[in-house]
């Protein structure tokens, strides 16, 4: 999507997790490239913060969810020594 912008993009908040964090890494890669218009790498910026924002919003309430099934006893992942 960040590099059609002739592309109508999507509202952020129809987007799923997936959906939003595509859009996200791609947008990361286009600016990481550094070609381009400033306005155009503005445009991207904000996009990509109010993408990492529905991505953060949509872990909470995944969080909350597992919380509701499993109860507040949830415990950190830890690593299996090797």
């Amino acid at each position: 999507m960040p590099k059609s912008s002739s592309k109508k993009e999507r509202p952020i908040e129809e987007l799923t997790y997936e959906e939003a964090l595509a859009e996200l890494e791609e947008i990361v890669a286009t600016l990481e490239e550094g070609q381009g218009q400033l306005e155009e790498a503005i445009r991207l910026f904000e996009r990509g913060q109010a993408l990492a924002a529905r991505c953060g919003d949509l872990l909470e309430a995944a969080e909350l969810k597992v919380r509701q099934v499993a109860g507040e006893e949830l415990t950190d992942f830890e690593e299996e020594a090797e």
